[in-house]
């Protein structure tokens, strides 16, 4: 879609797949390959590109989010960006298209923009995929120098999966996706068994719509909001049941509202949390901003894949490093 007028403004959005190294499978379901959409802004002879992935679980898809973007008027602002569209996939890829495009047209970087110090590498979880135990502790052995490892779990027999892979990586430090397949009775049981394995926080053990039976219960572990969690609007519900925030630009809407809970969520006292959906180094390259510092960061997409973007981020022994302007930002 073109305008003219103050220079040529145009929104593309295209449909990009990536295949993944191995097949990913959590309490939902599985995937061999991660399927995103790319948003490239051009003003005045500048592209601005961001990457999303729409989400089933919130009832997005590949069309209806390209719907959402050609809806927007081509010359658009990232402050009137926030109003057009909801937090969600769609809002998160024009919002980063837009960072990038005005760092690139003012010859700076992202987190110049934000006012924020130079950003650093962050250890990011590695995610190992729900399979067998016997797997899962394969997976563990050969991620074993990882410091930071994420389990997928969320069924009524996950003991003998975590217990495989404490086996696996007796060293690293681990976390525990449930992705809303607990009830509270299973959380309760397995709670004791989490702190003696040395896990150190379990993501949404409970269906988001269910989750105000963690008010009052013992938390030995603590307990972070995933799907619980999207924008700032969401923080009030959180209270009282959870101690760290999850937050993902594909549910923040972006980079923009991403800053903002990320602030907000801080002085409310939650620790901060930033994930990820599987997608490119596009994608990741905005979250690492949002990262800095955070509790803990698993930004491992690019990890997860078979391919990736030209000028990828580096991962190496210190986390995540940002990115290089030649991919975003």
């Amino acid at each position: 879609r073109h305008n003219e007028g103050a220079g040529l403004l145009s929104i593309e959005v295209t449909r990009d797949t990536f295949r993944l190294a191995q097949v990913f499978t959590i309490s939902r379901g599985s995937r061999t390959e991660a399927k995103v959409l790319t948003v490239k802004i051009t003003r005045d002879g500048v592209t601005g590109w961001g990457e999303c992935v729409p989400y089933a679980r919130y009832d997005e898809t590949l069309e209806s989010v390209t719907e959402e973007v050609a809806g927007l008027p081509a010359d658009v602002s990232r402050a009137a960006l926030q109003e057009l569209l909801p937090a969600g996939a769609a809002r998160n890829a024009v919002d980063c298209a837009l960072w990038d495009l005005e760092a690139k047209a003012q010859g700076k970087r992202v987190w110049e923009l934000l006012g924020q110090p130079k950003p650093g590498p962050e250890i990011t979880a590695y995610t190992l995929s729900l399979d067998t135990p016997e797997n899962m502790q394969a997976q563990a052995a050969k991620n074993a120098a990882r410091p930071l490892l994420k389990v997928k779990l969320g069924t009524p027999d996950d003991m003998p999966r975590l217990e495989a892979v404490r086996r696996g990586a007796p060293d690293s430090t681990i976390i525990v996706d449930a992705n809303e397949g607990w009830t509270a009775e299973v959380y309760a049981d397995l709670a004791p068994h989490l702190v003696r394995l040395g896990v150190a926080m379990v993501e949404q053990p409970l269906p988001a719509g269910d989750d105000d039976a963690l008010i009052g219960m013992e938390r030995p572990v603590p307990v972070c909001a995933d799907e619980s969690a999207h924008d700032r609007a969401s923080l009030p519900g959180l209270k009282g049941k959870y101690d760290i925030v999850n937050i993902k630009l594909d549910k923040t809407g972006g980079l923009t509202e991403a800053v903002a809970m990320r602030a907000a969520a801080e002085a409310e006292g939650y620790g901060i949390f930033v994930g990820c959906m599987v997608g490119s180094s596009l994608a990741m390259a905005p979250a690492v901003l949002v990262a800095q510092g955070a509790a803990f960061t698993d930004l491992d997409g690019p990890l997860l894949l078979a391919e990736d973007r030209p000028t990828p981020l580096l991962f190496d022994a210190q986390g995540v490093h940002p990115s290089e302007p030649a991919l975003w930002g």
